[in-house]
């Protein structure tokens, strides 16, 4: 099988704690065609500590001042030159073999040029919390439920983000709902029902801190829908999204799938000493 190459983004910034587990999570692929670009906030902490360490295994990295998190995935694209493009936050894990079944998912599917896998959600030391298997796409779900695609798991071929003008910087929070959505509006996105990464869930989560923000920009995605103008139906419309992927997460056994223990021992591998700090 041909292994395209696959570009992976991380952006960083105070993370040292969490970095260097991300690292050899994205390192310990041992994907033969592997491009790694970190772009570094200016991190005072440990973080460039650990990046002079890797030096030699990462593709290029940096450690400036940007204009935010958004601002620095896209930099990062930017600076990538694979066929298959994806990001990994730096709290958060890939599972082994992630890489290998995304390359041969695409090489499988030519037609296809954006593809999500579930995720596992895990804790500040790397426990697991529970799993997080998804339904396929639905946008009318996306739009009025939530953003469900676990973003780490999310892969989508160069061209397609080239397409749609890339990452939109006004978005600091909901960047990749904007991504995905317009990404939509191009392409049916792939599901493949396969653990691919690990999300981490901790207090200090800037999606958690700045929940107003997040929902005000999950508001300007909405409004894209046809149905968005009819005021008097946003609640039920968000009742049954809701209810439809229950429904379809109950069918697929989403609610009560046990987490293979091959996995769990897995994340043995990156797991964090200590509390919060």
């Amino acid at each position: 099988m041909k292994h395209e190459k696959i570009s992976i983004v991380t952006c960083s910034y105070q993370q040292g704690r969490f970095l260097e587990a991300t690292i050899r999570s994205v390192l310990d692929q041992r994907y033969p065609n592997l491009e790694y670009v970190i772009f570094d906030g200016g991190s005072t902490d440990e973080s460039v500590d650990i990046l002079r360490r890797y030096d030699d295994a990462i593709s290029y990295w940096q450690s400036a001042p940007d204009a935010g998190q958004t601002d620095a995935l896209a930099r990062g694209m930017e600076r990538t030159t694979g066929e298959i493009l994806g990001w990994l936050c730096s709290d958060d894990l890939l599972l082994p073999g992630a890489l290998d079944a995304v390359s041969e998912f695409f090489h499988q599917h030519p037609e296809v040029e954006a593809v999500y896998g579930d995720a596992l959600w895990i804790d500040e030391q790397g426990e697991l919390i529970r799993p997080k298997k998804e339904i396929d796409f639905n946008r009318f779900v996306f739009h009025y439920d939530h953003n469900y695609i676990p973003q780490p798991s999310m892969f989508w071929r160069r061209a397609l983000y080239e397409k749609v003008g890339g990452l939109n910087r006004r978005f600091n929070l909901a960047m990749d709902a904007d991504l995905w959505d317009r990404f939509s509006q191009f392409t049916k996105i792939a599901h493949l029902p396969r653990y691919l990464s690990c999300m981490r869930y901790y207090p200090e989560q800037k999606t958690r801190a700045m929940r107003a923000e997040a929902m005000r920009e999950d508001a300007e995605i909405r409004a894209r829908s046809a149905l968005a103008g009819y005021a008097r139906l946003q609640p039920w419309l968000h009742r049954l999204a809701r209810l439809r992927r229950r429904a379809s997460r109950l069918l697929i056994g989403g609610y009560f799938n046990r987490v293979p223990p091959r996995l769990i021992e897995d994340l043995g591998r990156y797991r964090i000493a200590g509390g919060q700090r």
